[in-house]
Formats: structure tokens, sequence, C-alpha cells
């Protein structure tokens, strides 16, 4: 921050705890829209901004990719109920896309029932995310438009909350058309606020070049998976786009029960049996292996037990406390388990100076994922 406020600048305000505006500055670079990040109820809720868009969400945000099948079979009044009761407990901002299978749907009758049975003042604060994921296709105005409008009605708002656009492959374009159209529905009232997921920063920064009002980008991100630290936070601070983040519990393998486990050997550990935890379990082998894992959940386990909480809620914190981080993922698995009360002891956590290095100390252990795997959804780009 002291290098910023070295620099050219443009003005900004931050909401500080006692209510009050504190000024200060960020680095303006040619043809970027000022975007700004008001803290409001500092622990539990911050708005995304970028110029006259504005959006606040809950910092721990409700991850519905479970709902889409390999977590278990989903109960659809099961899970709608499971879903108002994470919203009774203040963790009211959801995150979906319109490939998590019934996600959609789900946070539709949701919000119908919100509407019966909750007054306007709750009905307020929910947020609902969602992600478009289209086929590498010509991106017409046409085909934009009915896509988003699916997703409307599906989750039966006049505007989505948020619309997070991802990209398959950069060597098209397209992904600029696909963004301008998005910024001409958001203009119509249809989208609240355009975002992200998965860019890299040299395509963040080409995208904010080209005008389009970015509030976010969601990546992966973890104790382990350091990687938006490295360029992407940079480009974040400077310009005020805000990062959600995912993988933040590494699927459940940053908890108590992967802790003195060997999964080596045929089932002597808790299995690998969803989706999640398969694809985390190879970040852990390209970062340094389970015997080097083990060693992080031991570190972190002292941090909890010093704080009476638990793994998962340390590596929530840390994630949160890292720099341009607005929000992070908690995935839900709607109907058959619930973490609501680990999940809002994240609102309470302060992590002090020993436990930060403490958890360093291990994480610099690792391989550097930025050179093993590359930039921000690299992962899911490489041939």
């Amino acid at each position: 921050m002291a290098g910023l406020l070295r620099q050219p600048c443009t003005e900004f305000l931050v909401k500080s705890i006692d209510g009050r505006a504190k000024r200060g500055c960020v680095k303006r670079r040619p043809r970027w829209r000022s975007v700004r990040c008001v803290q409001t109820e500092f622990v539990r809720r911050t708005s995304v901004k970028n110029g006259k868009d504005s959006l606040d969400i809950c910092r721990v945000v409700n991850g519905m990719w479970q709902t889409s099948g390999g977590w278990g079979k989903i109960d659809r009044d099961g899970a709608v109920d499971a879903m108002i009761r994470y919203a009774d407990a203040g963790l009211n901002t959801f995150d979906m896309a319109d490939i998590y299978g019934p996600a959609e749907d789900l946070f539709g009758i949701f919000i119908n029932r919100v509407r019966r049975e909750r007054p306007p003042e709750y009905l307020e604060t929910i947020r609902g995310l969602t992600k478009w994921v289209p086929p590498p296709v010509k991106m017409t105005s046409s085909f934009v438009r009915d896509a988003i409008n699916v997703s409307r009605k599906r989750m039966d708002v006049a505007a989505l909350d948020m619309l997070q656009f991802h990209w398959w492959d950069y060597s098209n374009p397209g992904y600029l058309d696909a963004l301008k159209h998005i910024t001409d529905l958001k203009e119509e009232g249809k989208i609240k606020t355009v975002a992200l997921t998965n860019f890299d920063t040299e395509r963040l920064q080409i995208i904010l070049e080209n005008d389009i009002p970015v509030v976010s980008n969601q990546v992966q991100h973890s104790i382990v998976d350091m990687r938006p630290q490295q360029k992407m936070a940079e480009l974040c601070q400077l310009t005020g786009v805000k990062l959600i983040t995912y993988g933040t519990v590494m699927g459940g393998l940053l908890s108590e029960k992967f802790l003195d486990t060997n999964i080596s050997i045929p089932f002597a550990g808790p299995p690998l049996n969803t989706p999640s935890l398969q694809k985390y379990k190879r970040m852990v082998d390209a970062w340094g292996g389970w015997s080097q894992f083990q060693v992080l959940l031991q570190t972190l386990k002292k941090v909890a037990s010093k704080h009476g909480v638990t793994i998962p809620t340390v590596a929530v914190k840390y994630i949160l406390d890292q720099p341009a981080v607005a929000g992070s993922m908690v995935g839900v698995r709607l109907g058959l388990a619930e973490h609501i009360k680990d999940t809002n002891d994240v609102f309470s956590l302060v992590l002090d100076e020993e436990d930060v290095a403490n958890i360093q100390e291990v994480t610099k252990s690792g391989r550097d994922l930025l050179k093993v795997i590359g930039d921000c959804g690299d992962e899911y780009r490489r041939a």
C-alpha cells in the first residue's frame, strides 16, 4: 500500500469500521475505469464496485458445485430447506453456474420461499451469483441474450445479481464480444454486476482495457494454491477488481478428517470419493505430496486448537485476509451435510502474527504452483 501511495492516483473511499470515510489512492492506468470496493460491516459483508455498479456480498460464499452430481443424491425440498438454514444463519450469498445441474433451479425455488416466508429486509440480503460457461461458438448478441435469459428464468429473478463469465480458449478472441454483449445486458437492467471466473492476469488486463466493467474474478485460491497472490492480486489492487476464491478448503482435504492419514494404503484412510477431493488431491501432488501436506495439516491444527476452531475455519480466514480477496467459497452439500457453525466462526477468528508466520513457513516449503501449473485458470487450459 505504501508503494501505491507514491504513485499517480485516482481517489477512492473506504468506509472504516466506525463508519467514517478514509481517503486513499490507486494507480490510474489509461482507459481503465475507477473501481471501488467499500467495506460494509467489516467482517461479514463487503461491496464490490465498478463505477455505478455495486453489489454487497457475504464474505463467505455458499458454493453450489456439489449439487451437480458426484457428491450424493440431492433431494430438492431438503436442499431448499438447507439453503433457508444457511441464509437464516447470515450465510446468504450463493454461488452457482448454468452447468451445475439443478443449482439455478434450486435458487429459484429458494428465493420464492424467501419472498413468501421472510420479511422484505431479509430478502434484500440474499445474493445469487451465477456463472455462464458457453461453448466456443460465435458470440452474437442474440446468443448471449438467450443464455442469460435462461439463467434469469431458472433463478426467477428480473436481474442477475452477478454474472461471472468463463471462457475456455484464449486463442478465440470471442470472449471480448461476449463480454460486450453482457455489458449491454447490464445496461438494460438484466444483470447487476459483470464478473469473470478463471481468467488469468494477462486477459484480465485486456478486458479492463476494453472498458468492460468487471467487479471480480473468481479463481482457485487456498493455502496450498497461492498463485493469485503472485500476479493477479497486484493487478487487482491497482484496478480495484476483487477476487472471489474457490477451492479454499480443497474439497474438504483441509480438515481434521485427513489429518494423520495415509491414503496410499488401500482402505487405511478416508476415501477420495468426490470430484472435488480428487481434483484437489492432484493439487496436493503438484504442490509437494501427501507427506508435506500432513505437515501443513498439523500446523493448521495447532493454530485451530489455539483459537478453539477447526482447520477449515483457519483455512478460509487465512485466504480472506489475503490482498484483493473479497470473498471465499465454502461448498455446501445441501441436505447431506452442514458446516454452518464452522463457517460462521470465520467471522470472529483473528489470526495473529505467530499464526501467519507458522503457516507461511510450511507453505513456502512447497513447490511454486505458478511455475508448475501457470497463472490463475491455466489448469483448465493446458493441453
